[in-house]
């Protein structure tokens, strides 16, 4: 088993460093150009490609999402699903649950109450009003939710309201070691 640790959206760094040293088996796909619309797309199709070229066939993976990439994180599983790679588990870090329909950043903002999330720097334009893919028979793996920053909190209070396995890394408690005890939760 490996565990993929996507970035946020738009070029950002993962942000747990330690996580390297603490989860099974790491990779960390860089995922440089989805900062031209379709945003979405373009982060699935590169996050799809760079676990192909890190992974290779077969090997089954639990998908880490951080940011903005966690409503695409259905997407990315399905596209590996397409490619015969098993997905164990899914787990968001600080992120926006993905919902059904075709909802917008700005929806998923407002229907989680995200609203005092800022906008990043150097945000296009049309980045929050972009429908974003969803699946519909996501998740087909279990899930969880790592919590790091309180202004997730709300998005971490429906993850376990949905069943999911919630960690909170606040208070001194190591973010990455949270991280590995998730994944080991969610592939037992």
């Amino acid at each position: 088993m490996i565990t993929v640790l996507l970035p946020p959206t738009l070029g950002a760094a993962f942000s747990l460093p330690d996580a390297a040293d603490l989860v099974p088996s790491p990779v960390f796909p860089e995922i440089p150009d989805d900062d031209t619309a379709p945003h979405a797309a373009r982060y699935v199709a590169r996050a799809s490609l760079e676990i192909g070229r890190l992974v290779g066939d077969r090997t089954p993976v639990v998908l880490v999402a951080e940011g903005d990439g966690g409503p695409l994180l259905g997407a990315v599983g399905a596209a590996q699903r397409s490619a015969h790679r098993p997905v164990l588990g899914y787990v968001l870090v600080n992120a926006p649950l993905p919902q059904p329909g075709s909802p917008t950043r700005a929806d998923l903002a407002r229907n989680q109450l995200l609203t005092e999330v800022p906008a990043r720097e150097g945000e296009p334009a049309a980045y929050r009003t972009e429908r974003l893919p969803t699946v519909p028979d996501w998740p087909d793996a279990p899930c969880g939710y790592l919590l790091t920053d309180p202004a997730y909190a709300h998005p971490a209070h429906l993850a376990g309201m949905r069943g999911w396995t919630v960690r909170e890394a606040t208070g001194g408690r190591s973010a990455a070691g949270e991280l590995a005890a998730l994944v080991g939760d969610l592939v037992r």
